[in-house]
């Protein structure tokens, strides 16, 4: 009996916590879908209004916001792929390699944890100048190829996940690097970049501060820079922002949906494994 109450009260408080989590997105379609004068009342109204498709017109007549979740999507999608790529060569090397200045090399990569990324805005707008980047995409996506995080992620995950034996027989097999790479390596840090992946693609789609620095294009504005420009002369329009803010977070949530299985075994094994 005691048993079943238990489980039962388990039940019930995950239950509330799911309601607790999911409240804020149902709170924004609410807000999303009212406006400004209804935002405003106190108590505040609880159920959604009819006013969504206008405030979404709205925003489609201030901003080309198709255009820059476009812009957004190419970057977190191109940067995601190529720091999993990058990362993973690099964590393999360091992981199962014995070459000279290795552990200089990682200690260098983990010395950028102490570095804020502030530090480098300065530097990088420079660089991106000299070289006539500025205002190009390829400004933002090419600064982020190089995630310290990623390769000491995957580094201490295929440390451990990765047997010496297995790569022992790949060797005696006459498997090269690239072969190891792809045979061994990947396949067994699969759960690691997943998790690395999503985690990427989620910072490139919110990233504002850099693309709001190096872009000056109308056209190539990512999602986060265009929104910024929907402050109004009279104020901010809460009902506008909210419908903007909703559907900026669609695609994150569709790539967290489907995600989701290999986000959490990319945690829980790397927790375990480090």
């Amino acid at each position: 009996m005691r048993r079943h109450v238990g489980t039962a009260l388990r039940h019930i408080f995950l239950a509330l916590g799911g309601l607790v989590s999911l409240f804020p997105f149902y709170w924004m379609f609410v807000l999303a879908s009212q406006p400004s004068s209804v935002i405003y009342k106190y108590p505040p109204v609880l159920t959604p209004g009819d006013r969504l498709g206008e405030n979404v017109h709205t925003i489609t007549d201030k901003i080309n916001i198709w255009a820059a979740m476009t812009n957004t999507a190419l970057v977190a999608i191109t940067v995601s792929v190529l720091v999993l790529l990058i990362s993973s060569l690099a964590a393999f090397a360091f992981a199962k390699f014995n070459f000279p200045g290795r552990k200089v090399l990682f200690a260098v990569v983990l010395a950028t944890f102490l570095l804020p990324i502030q530090l480098a805005t300065i530097p990088q707008f420079v660089l991106m100048s000299k070289i006539g980047w500025v205002g190009d995409l390829k400004a933002v996506i090419v600064p982020s190829l190089a995630s310290s995080f990623g390769v000491f992620w995957l580094r201490q995950y295929a440390t451990n996940a990765i047997p010496k034996e297995l790569m022992e027989a790949a060797t005696l097999d006459g498997c090269g690097f690239w072969r190891q790479y792809a045979h061994v390596c990947v396949p067994i840090i699969r759960p690691a970049m997943a998790f690395l992946g999503i985690f990427t693609f989620i910072g490139s789609w919110n990233d504002f501060m850099w693309p709001l620095i190096v872009l000056n294009d109308p056209s190539k504005l990512t999602l986060q820079v265009a929104l910024s420009q929907l402050k109004t002369a009279h104020g901010t329009d809460y009902g506008m922002l909210m419908a903007s803010s909703l559907i900026a977070v669609v695609p994150l949530l569709l790539v967290f949906a489907v995600g989701a299985k290999q986000l959490i075994a990319g945690i829980s094994e790397g927790a375990v494994k480090s």
